[in-house]
């Protein structure tokens, strides 16, 4: 039988499980303080619980968490790298970015991904599993814990598509969300999904504080279906459409995420079309010098084609920005260091068999 995953869940949550083992109530509190509060990493750690109770636990519950595999620390701008061990052997990745607002991590919210867009190296080999809240929660926790310093920010832009994990991405804003935990702003909170619009409306119903960020990287649906299968099931004016929905909604701002790929969505006239479909959106697009992966076809634009593109949208009334390039000495960009990993393990148990 599987053990329940305590990490993974909210306070009335902790309160029924304590009652199912017939324990008092308040201990659910006591318990969600040593793991939110204290982020403890094991039931011993639990000091003001019986020996007996935290025996208890151990047989009963889990406390979903992820193990650093290695990590790598950029000598440029100290940008940390994590890859992350889940319970079944599958690994993950995580991203420690420092600003002058502050830390941001990037985490990742499924193992692999299934959506396949084309320049990505997390979408190599499909997807394994969702990740639970808790594990979600432990990419924090354990980067926080390893740099000794707060975590202000959270970016849902790892691996894996977060609306495709949609209860279990939820319940960990709620969680990271809490005044009893980590108490994270929700507008501290972005997630980025490539576009599915039926949990875009669900998620607009929710009427979240956080920031969505859409992985947009093409102005037309011939160069997006080339590059995005997702923009297969649905037009780019349907997804558009779905985005000024959600603004007007919950009078937030959404981000456009696009990815510069020399020869394909960088030339003026894609900077053009973009700007004549996003100028009367409460929008803002985030230019994102690509990071070119081994695997895929496709390659970089130029820095001078990046900040044409950018002036050229600014000139047509879209707010843009170019996303700074971290820890480009470490190869920072989402899948390369689980996919060299996977691919490492691949070859040694070749060479064991």
């Amino acid at each position: 039988m599987a053990k329940i995953d305590l990490k993974s869940m909210n306070l009335e949550e902790l309160q029924l499980f304590m009652a199912g083992i017939r324990e008092p109530k308040f201990r659910a509190r006591q318990i969600s303080e040593w793991i939110h509060k204290k982020q403890v990493s094991s039931f011993d750690e639990m000091t003001n619980l019986s020996k007996s109770l935290r025996e208890k636990l151990a047989q009963e519950a889990t406390l979903g968490g992820v193990q650093i595999v290695r990590r790598l620390v950029s000598q440029l701008d100290g940008t940390r790298k994590y890859l992350f061990a889940l319970e079944n052997e599958s690994v993950i990745e995580s991203v420690l970015m420092k600003y002058d607002h502050g830390n941001t991590v990037c985490i990742s919210t499924q193992a692999g991904c299934r959506m396949g867009c084309r320049f990505c190296a997390s979408t190599l080999d499909g997807v394994e599993r969702n990740l639970t809240a808790g594990e979600m929660l432990s990419q924090v926790y354990e980067i926080q814990k390893d740099c000794g310093e707060r975590i202000h920010s959270v970016v849902l832009m790892g691996s894996g598509e977060p609306l495709d994990n949609y209860e279990n991405v939820l319940k960990f804003i709620h969680l990271i969300n809490h005044h009893e935990g980590q108490n994270m702003g929700q507008r501290h909170i972005t997630l980025s999904t490539c576009g599915l619009i039926e949990k875009m409306y669900r998620l607009e119903a929710e009427q979240l504080q956080i920031t969505l960020a859409v992985s947009l990287h093409a102005p037309n649906d011939e160069i997006r279906r080339e590059i995005m299968p997702v923009a297969k099931a649905n037009t780019m004016e349907q997804l558009l459409s779905a985005c000024r929905h959600y603004t007007e909604t919950t009078k937030r701002r959404i981000t456009f995420e696009y990815a510069m790929m020399r020869g394909v969505n960088d030339s003026d006239a894609c900077a053009r079309e973009l700007a004549g479909k996003l100028r009367h959106m409460l929008c803002h697009v985030n230019l994102i010098p690509m990071n070119d992966v081994k695997e895929r076809e496709y390659t970089k634009s130029s820095a001078d084609r990046v900040k044409r593109f950018a002036e050229l949208l600014q000139e047509n009334g879209v707010e843009t920005t170019i996303r700074r390039r971290l820890g480009s000495d470490i190869d920072a960009a989402c899948g390369q260091l689980r996919r060299s990993h996977l691919k490492d393990r691949g070859e040694s148990d070749s060479l064991v068999l």
